[in-house]
């Protein structure tokens, strides 16, 4: 059964990364409602737990290209300084902040180290 699980998710994982990145940029241009519970720049938790998945994703997508990696990290962050002019011009309900710029480029940072500590060659002497 895992063997099977895994076979799926290995055979999606391209379709499963374009899904994370609509829903992150449908999520992103969409009016939130209030819940009215406020603490302070929980945001940036959350940007930087969304693009920690989203780089992830797209570099398990591709690990078994290396030389796409920085790749992948570059067009994650400026991913989200579109995101973020976005919501500028398009939206009157949501505003473009460079601290989540720096949040979103938080979580891809992050992701780019998680997945060079898992997927790191092992050299043996």
């Amino acid at each position: 059964m895992l063997k099977r699980i895994k076979n799926l998710l290995k055979d999606n994982i391209i379709i499963i990364a374009i899904l994370i990145s609509i829903g992150i940029l449908c999520l992103s241009l969409i009016k939130m409602p209030n819940t009215g519970i406020k603490v302070a720049n929980i945001d940036k938790g959350y940007h930087g737990i969304a693009y920690f998945i989203l780089t992830i994703t797209w570099l398990i997508t591709f690990y078994k290209k290396p030389a796409k990696k920085y790749i992948i990290v570059i067009s994650c962050i400026i991913f989200g300084i579109i995101i973020e002019i976005l919501q500028s011009t398009l939206t009157i309900y949501r505003t473009g902040d460079y601290l989540d710029v720096f949040a979103n480029s938080f979580g891809v940072v992050v992701a780019l180290v998680v997945f060079n500590l898992f997927f790191r060659k092992k050299n043996i002497n």
